[in-house]
C-alpha cells in the first residue's frame, strides 16, 4: 500500500503519477489566481463565497498531499525539514493559523500563501537543474554575498564622509547612507538621494563601475554551474 501511494505521490513515469502531478500543478495555479482576484475591491458576496470555497478545497488537497508525502518518506524528519517539505508546510500553514490570529494580522498571513507557487518547482525539470546549480555553486555564491555586504558598508561609509556636511538631511548617519549604497551598487538609482559634492560624485562613479560587476558576477557563476548541471545530467 505504501509503495503504491509513493509511486503516485512522487514523480514517476506511470500514468497515475503524471495525473497527480498535473492535478496539483493546476490547483496551485488556480489558488494563485484566486489569491489575486481576492485583492479586487468591491467583489460581490457570491464571488467571495466561490473564492473561499476554492481556497478550502485547495487547502484540503494540499494538506492531504503534505501528509501523504510525510507518510511515504523514507526519512520523515529529513523530508519535513527539507526545502520542499518547508514549502509544502508554508503553503497550508497560513490558512490554519488564520483561525487563531487577530484579523489585523490576517493580511500578512495571506501573503504567505504565495509560497504555494514554489511548489511548482518540484515538477519543473528546468528548475531542478537550477536548484542543483545553486547547490554546486553555493560556496562561490556565499563568498560573493559576503564581499557584496562589505562593499555596501564601505560605500555607505565613503558617501557619508563625502556628503554628510553638504546634505545632512539625506546622509545623517552611516545607517541612512546604506540605502544610497544599496541602490547605487545594484545600479537601480531611484534619484531621490544623490551626491552633490565633487568628491561624492567621483566616489559614486567608481561605485557604479563596481556595481556593474556585482550584477554580472552572480550571473556568470550561476550560468556556469547550470551548464555543468545540464551536461552531467545528459551524460547520465
Amino acid at each position: 500500500m505504501k509503495k503504491h501511494i509513493k509511486s503516485i505521490v512522487e514523480i514517476n513515469d506511470n500514468k497515475l503519477s503524471r495525473y497527480f502531478a498535473f492535478f496539483i500543478q493546476a490547483l496551485i495555479l488556480l489558488s494563485v489566481i484566486t489569491f489575486s482576484i481576492e485583492t479586487i475591491p468591491n467583489l460581490k458576496p457570491q464571488t467571495r463565497t466561490i473564492l473561499q470555497s476554492i481556497e478550502w478545497f485547495s487547502v484540503i488537497v494540499f494538506t492531504l498531499e503534505y501528509l501523504l508525502r510525510i507518510y511515504v518518506a523514507d526519512s520523515k524528519p529529513k523530508f519535513v525539514f527539507s526545502f520542499f517539505g518547508v514549502i509544502d508546510l508554508l503553503a497550508i500553514l497560513p490558512f490554519y493559523l488564520s483561525f487563531g490570529v487577530d484579523l489585523r494580522s490576517l493580511r500578512a498571513l495571506r501573503f504567505l500563501r504565495l509560497f504555494r507557487i514554489l511548489k511548482l518547482v518540484r515538477y519543473n525539470r528546468a528548475m531542478n537543474h537550477f536548484t542543483r546549480a545553486i547547490k554546486s555553486a553555493k560556496e562561490e555564491i556565499f563568498l560573493f554575498i559576503f564581499i557584496t555586504l562589505i562593499l555596501i558598508y564601505f560605500s555607505a561609509v565613503g558617501i557619508y564622509y563625502f556628503e554628510n556636511e553638504a546634505q545632512p538631511e539625506h546622509f545623517t548617519s552611516i545607517f541612512d547612507s546604506l540605502w544610497w549604497a544599496i541602490i547605487t551598487l545594484t545600479t537601480v538609482g531611484y534619484g531621490d538621494v544623490y551626491p552633490i559634492t565633487v568628491g561624492g560624485k567621483v566616489f559614486t562613479f567608481f561605485i557604479l563601475m563596481i556595481g556593474l560587476g556585482i550584477v554580472a558576477i552572480p550571473t556568470g557563476i550561476i550560468s556556469s554551474a547550470l551548464t555543468k548541471s545540464i551536461d552531467s545530467k545528459e551524460e547520465k
